[in-house]
């Protein structure tokens, strides 16, 4: 599969509803912009066989509890998946084909390997962007369970979770109940895009970066913080007229951005090179 063909397979993917949209198939997209030989269909087969071996020990009517940790018992326990802390920012905790492979990844992956063999059982798990750190739960009209896939499946309970966010900022943001509602699919796919993005982009591999950033704006057509980004990673690259159309995109619909001054002060920078080169 070509990059190409792999940008043009996700697009369709993110242009559907969050009902219909695979989110397994998506991330494996993602990671196939880096590993153009990656073979979709197999990863996805595996994913099917890790659900066989959790259909095996679960039981459909058993309480929702009990069958969270029987799922995480499997893939923490006999199939050893863990967070990856010590390489935390090694981009290969971001492939779903990576993480697959080497049972080591973020939180946000991890988590999607938990909710997507979840699905294919038939417990329904949702994602949790809190601040910093990403979770999986179990919601229905009488619990919530969250888990941890980071952190082996734990179980943690709200006032966990208000500790955590408290240590991750050392005290400085306030803790809120909206950091533990569920997240779309869509928003999954983004936070995993804006990790790589701020991988490679500490890395200053600016074509990696552009990458991510067109990614992200195919999940969100509207994310003007990808548009501001990506005219950064234009200039850098110079790519003196994309950059210079994202910018005025940019400060037209958003003039009263905290950083309006500093895009204007690239906007002449930009000027100035373009007649320079004229």
């Amino acid at each position: 599969m070509t990059k190409e063909q792999a940008r043009s397979q996700f697009a369709e993917l993110v242009s559907r509803d969050e009902t219909t949209l695979e989110l397994d198939r998506a991330a494996l997209l993602i990671a196939a912009g880096e590993y153009p030989r990656l073979d979709v269909e197999e990863y996805l087969a595996e994913l099917d066989a890790f659900a066989d071996m959790a259909r095996a020990r679960d039981d459909a009517f058993a309480d929702p509890l009990v069958r969270i940790r029987r799922l995480s018992n499997l893939l923490f326990d006999e199939l050893q998946f863990r967070g990856n802390a010590e390489k935390y920012y090694d981009a290969r905790n971001s492939f779903l084909n990576d993480v697959i492979d080497r049972r080591l990844g973020l939180p946000i992956t991890l988590s999607v390997v938990m909710i997507e063999i979840g699905r294919r059982i038939g417990l329904k798990l949702f994602g949790v962007g809190m601040p910093g750190h990403f979770m999986a739960k179990y919601a229905d009209d009488e619990q919530e369970i969250f888990v941890d896939p980071f952190h082996g499946g734990r179980i943690v309970n709200e006032e966990r979770c208000q500790d955590m966010v408290s240590e991750m900022y050392k005290g400085q943001m306030k803790f809120h109940p909206s950091f533990l509602y569920a997240v779309g699919k869509k928003q999954i796919l983004a936070r995993m895009l804006q990790n790589l993005k701020g991988i490679y982009s500490r890395a200053k591999n600016y074509h990696q970066t552009l990458a991510m950033i067109e990614l992200a704006l195919l999940v969100n057509p509207e994310a003007l913080a990808e548009i501001r980004d990506r005219g950064m990673v234009c200039f850098a690259l110079g790519k003196y007229g994309q950059a210079r159309m994202d910018f005025e995109e940019y400060l037209r619909r958003s003039p009263q951005a905290d950083d309006a001054s500093e895009i204007k002060k690239r906007l002449i920078q930009l000027r100035q090179k373009q007649a320079q080169l004229n």
